[in-house]
């Protein structure tokens, strides 16, 4: 399993990032906003970000236009968001995270990740998609702290 995880320091409370991306996982404008990749999103089942709803999200990685589906698979308000891909993508990709862990009173933690179910050869062969995948997650913690500590919606 290789897991790909980034992580930046925000100079915003947990409460703060929880409801910044919210806004983004509930309106195209902002969700477009957050990465110049990001195309499209949308909830096709449930209420947004509650156990068991169904994300619907289009963004380009790799220069390639991937439409995605994912499940929210835990939520802790404030937080933890768990979410992994619909199948069939979910056999290769099980799960992915937001996590956002409280630093100081007016501080925090916010982390990335994402999982893959690969060996060395997926590695050797994915590793341009792999690196773009990565540097996709590390700019959209960059956008997140900047928008915060400007106090952007």
């Amino acid at each position: 399993m290789t897991t790909l995880k980034d992580s930046i320091e925000i100079k915003a409370r947990p409460e703060e990032v929880f409801e910044w991306l919210l806004q983004r996982f509930i309106d195209k404008k902002a969700y477009q906003a957050w990465h110049p990749d990001h195309v499209d999103v949308r909830w096709i089942k449930g209420e947004p970000l509650q156990e068991g709803s169904i994300i619907y999200a289009e963004e380009y990685l790799h220069g390639e236009l991937h439409k995605l589906k994912f499940i929210i698979t835990k939520l802790v308000p404030n937080r933890v968001i768990e979410y992994r891909p619909l199948f069939p993508l979910s056999i290769f990709a099980p799960g992915n995270a937001f996590l956002v862990e409280p630093k100081g009173e007016n501080g925090c933690i916010f982390t990335a990740t994402g999982s893959f179910r690969a060996g060395p050869l997926f590695r050797k062969l994915a590793k341009n998609r792999i690196e773009a995948t990565k540097q996709h997650m590390k700019e959209e913690g960059e956008n997140l702290k900047k928008a915060l500590e400007k106090g952007e919606d």
